[in-house]
Order: C-alpha cells, then sequence, then structure tokens
C-alpha cells in the first residue's frame, strides 16, 4: 500500500511537470503562429528591419546578434570550464579544493543584474579605452560577461563527470607509461566525455537564454555586427526591453519571438544529442 502510494506521488509529480511543458508550448505556438501567419514567415525572419511603430518586425539581426554572442561565451568559457575542472579533479590538492570549489558555487549563485553592472562599470570602460571610437557595449563585452556566467556550470558538472570515471583508466594509462597529463586527456577525459557534453549543453542554453547582463553591456542597436566591437540586439534582450509597453500585434510579435527562441534553443539541444549518439556509436 505504501509503495503503491509513492508511486501514485512520483507519477504525479511527473506529469505535473509535463503538464507544465505542455501548457507554456500551448500558450506560446498559440499565440505565435497566427502572428507568423499574418506578418509573413519570411519578412519576420530574414527581414532586417525593426520598427514597432510601424508594424515592421523583421528579427533576423536579432537572431545573427544571438548566435553571435553564444558562440564567443562558448568559445571563451567552454576551454576555460573543462581545463578548471581538470585542475580542480586532477591537480588540485585537497586543501586548496575546499577554498576553490566554494567560490566557483558562489560565482554561479551571483544574480545576473550584477554580473551586467560589474561588465558596465569595470569591462565596458576597458574596451572603450582599449579601442578607440567604441562606447565599448558591444558583442565582445556581451560574450565576456556570458563566458564568466557560465563557468560554474561548466566547471561543476565537468568536475563531478571526471571524478565518476573509474580511477582504473587513469592508472591503466599510467601503468603503460603514459605522463599524468596525457593520462588525464587522453584516457580520462573521453570516458567522461558524456557529462562534459551535458556541462557544454547547459552552458549554451544559460548562455542564449540570459537577458539581464546582455542588456547592460550589449548596446542594444538592432544591426548585424561587422565586428565583435559593434553593438548588437539578441532575441532575450529584445523581449525584456519591449515587452513592458508592448500592444497588439507587437505584444504578439514579441511572443513569436520566444517561440524562436524557444525553437533554437530546441534545436541546439537536438544537435548536441545527435553528436552524443553518433559519437557512442
Amino acid at each position: 500500500m505504501k509503495e503503491k502510494f509513492f508511486q501514485s506521488l512520483f507519477l504525479i509529480c511527473a506529469m505535473i511537470s509535463i503538464f507544465a511543458v505542455i501548457v507554456i508550448c500551448f500558450f506560446l505556438f498559440g499565440n505565435a503562429i497566427p502572428t507568423i501567419m499574418q506578418i509573413g514567415f519570411s519578412n519576420f525572419i530574414f527581414s532586417f528591419d525593426w520598427f514597432p511603430s510601424e508594424e515592421i518586425f523583421g528579427i533576423f539581426p536579432m537572431i545573427v546578434g544571438s548566435f553571435y554572442v553564444t558562440a564567443l561565451a562558448i568559445l571563451f568559457g567552454v576551454p576555460l570550464g573543462i581545463l578548471s575542472a581538470v585542475y580542480l579533479s586532477m591537480f588540485c590538492s585537497k586543501k586548496t579544493q575546499r577554498y576553490l570549489i566554494p567560490a566557483v558555487e558562489l560565482l554561479g549563485a551571483i544574480p545576473s543584474v550584477v554580473y551586467g553592472f560589474f561588465g558596465l562599470v569595470v569591462l565596458v570602460p576597458i574596451l572603450s579605452a582599449s579601442f578607440d571610437g567604441i562606447s565599448g557595449k558591444s558583442v565582445l563585452a556581451a560574450s565576456i560577461i556570458l563566458a564568466i556566467m557560465i563557468l560554474p556550470t561548466i566547471i561543476l558538472v565537468s568536475k563531478a563527470a571526471i571524478d565518476s570515471v573509474p580511477r582504473i583508466y587513469y592508472e591503466g594509462a599510467l601503468a603503460l607509461g603514459a605522463s599524468k597529463e596525457r593520462s588525464v586527456f587522453f584516457a580520462l577525459l573521453p570516458a567522461a566525455k558524456s557529462g562534459i557534453l551535458a556541462s557544454v549543453i547547459l552552458g549554451v542554453g544559460r548562455a542564449i537564454g540570459e537577458a539581464m547582463a546582455v542588456i547592460m553591456v550589449a548596446g542594444n542597436q538592432v544591426q548585424i555586427p561587422n565586428n565583435v566591437l559593434d553593438g548588437v540586439r539578441t532575441l532575450t534582450t529584445n523581449i525584456v526591453l519591449e515587452m513592458g509597453y508592448a500592444e497588439g500585434l507587437h505584444r504578439d510579435v514579441l511572443i513569436a519571438n520566444a517561440v524562436v527562441l524557444f525553437v533554437f534553443i530546441l534545436l541546439i539541444n537536438i544537435c548536441f544529442n545527435l553528436i552524443k549518439k553518433d559519437k557512442y556509436s
């Protein structure tokens, strides 16, 4: 009787989670599809112009901006995060770990608006002083801030994946004459690739979905950046900036914007899963 009660309880909890996802999808797509059909799919996705007052809604620059910022953040954050995880797991003393791991966990607990203030007060002036003729609010500033924000996720998840690998992999490589570094990178990390890939997926999701910190350092110009020092507006920042005063069609377009972001994240997860499946096959 007790076992059936807990089985039913767990089933209800699982169904609530599934129901929540279904409701969110129903709301988003139910509002977005008629709006996209009204504007025109090509006009909405591939147009370069965004003038809500004239009912011109083209989000292509924001799609490109989201891709640029996320890609650069991953380029900066993933190698640093994985190498940090390797250090904490394999090369760091227990005494040092007692200080570093809480520091990494604290880094993950800092609110995004605090990261935004840090970027605005510290990073943006540095970039402005380093390069003539720019304000400092740019793709590069947003990418650096996002790279810092995704580090705790990548470090902690990757470290857990490395720690879960049986030590026989590492010790076997050492017994065959490999150095400690080669044993880590050619025996241990390949065995932990599933968990490391999961950390990258979580990092991508955090980077592409972030809004508050990006708003404060990206410049928020609706344009396709020519280089990393140009300002940019992403899909998430567009929603946050304009939802407060949007009405009618403008509001529905922002919901459609959220659907594009949702599909974007879904496609990224599918691609990572296909890569993971291909590696295991």
